[in-house]
């Protein structure tokens, strides 16, 4: 079953997202690692043909520029990108922090210098088990700088809408908005994802996420007249889309 957070943004909002889970984290690392070797080798054949024959000492700065090429790619692009390197962003993915702002330059350094110690001298088997294990699928790096990684758009369905609403058949319920069928599930899961958060963060900002919900789905269902009471009207909407798609 794949985990959830709820992030209290800056504006008091709370939000629930979807964690990356360990494969898409790892994909997105081999990406990474892969563009940093790539743009490492061109980077040594260009100073080979700069500086000509090279002598034993150059191994170990190859070896430190290797190194510092590594972190500063990850630090730099987690920064300026508001936590996703080339590879989070090729996977969907990004850092955040727990508090609702966007990583710091100690954050993602704090990340970076941990990753040596649960992912690269350890050949990524501490850093797999945390994400595996903990509750907010944190590695070492995200525990000390108070962040985790989570999915832009998430893909689980934790439930069906058939899981919603219990409603046996069309025989004991009459749809009052027939044409509800124009919606999709998605749709559907947004609607009963915003009363879910209306019901338990009561705010000004879910009630006019709600009004705002209200508005866009009027004309795509031929309603004209603006519904009374929009929680039921929504409600209403979710037991007419399962009658009649199930």
């Amino acid at each position: 079953m794949n985990k959830t957070i709820e992030i209290r943004t800056t504006q008091n909002v709370t939000i629930e997202y979807e964690l990356a889970g360990l494969r898409e984290r790892a994909l997105a690392w081999m990406l990474d690692t892969g563009i940093v070797v790539v743009g490492y080798y061109i980077l040594i054949i260009l100073m080979m043909v700069i500086f000509g024959e090279v002598g034993n000492w150059w191994g170990v700065f190859f070896g430190i520029m290797l190194f510092l090429i590594y972190f500063l790619y990850h630090i730099l692009f987690e920064i300026l990108r508001r936590g996703q390197s080339p590879g989070k962003m090729g996977l969907g993915i990004k850092v955040v922090r727990l508090d609702g702002k966007d990583p710091e330059w100690s954050d993602v350094t704090l990340r970076a210098l941990l990753q040596l110690v649960d992912s690269i001298f350890c050949l990524g088997i501490v850093g797999g088990l945390l994400i595996q294990t903990t509750a907010k699928a944190q590695r070492l790096g995200d525990m000390a700088a108070n962040t985790t990684i989570i999915k832009l758009q998430s893909t689980y369905h934790s439930f069906r809408l058939a899981d919603i609403l219990s409603i046996s058949s069309l025989q004991n319920y009459q749809p009052v908005y027939p044409q509800v069928r124009n919606l999709s599930e998605r749709d559907m899961i947004f609607v009963k994802t915003a009363l879910t958060r209306l019901g338990t963060y009561p705010n000004q900002a879910h009630e006019e996420l709600l009004e705002d919900l209200v508005t866009r789905l009027m004309p795509l269902i031929g309603v004209e007249q603006r519904p009374f009471n929009r929680v039921e009207f929504l409600k209403t909407l979710l037991k007419d889309y399962i009658v009649l798609t199930r």
